[in-house]
């Protein structure tokens, strides 16, 4: 039983580092790179559950790029949100995507999994600054639906 949740997990993970890298290119290339990113899923060496999981949250969070957004520069008050890496972006995109429209999610797997990402594929001091952010965020939505 617990092999199968490990299993679960790493396809979940992986599918967050695919659709990070995904986000970077949209980012970077904007809508035209949509063909591209199916390629690259399909190349990736991910299993088919993996992609879906990937190319969902990568859709979601590209189509909800600008609420996102929004959310991320009423968080990051001390930074330009056009100064953010690419990278730092796209991670937080798809984190607050996932704290704002995947209620199956747990806020907590969604931060912590961003923190993972920054470490692996940003500089030192992202993961601190990518916990900041998103941690208010959270607090934000949580008032929010609370009436708050």
């Amino acid at each position: 039983m617990k092999a199968q949740k490990d299993e679960r997990v790493d396809k979940r993970t992986r599918a967050r580092e695919l659709a990070m890298q995904a986000l970077y290119s949209l980012d970077v290339q904007g809508d035209d790179a949509f063909g591209c990113v199916t390629q690259f899923f399909a190349e990736s060496g991910a299993n088919e559950q993996t992609r879906q999981i990937a190319a969902e949250w990568t859709r979601g969070a590209w189509s909800d790029a600008a609420a996102c957004d929004e959310l991320i520069k009423s968080a990051a008050i001390k930074w330009q949100f056009q100064r953010l890496s690419p990278v730092d972006r796209s991670i937080l995109r798809l984190a607050v995507y996932q704290l704002a429209r995947c209620p199956k999610i747990p806020p907590k797997v969604a931060i912590n999994e961003a923190i993972e990402l920054a470490k692996k594929f940003s500089t030192e001091k992202a993961p601190g600054f990518i916990n900041g952010v998103l941690d208010a965020i959270h607090r934000k939505l949580t008032e929010q639906r609370q009436g708050g």
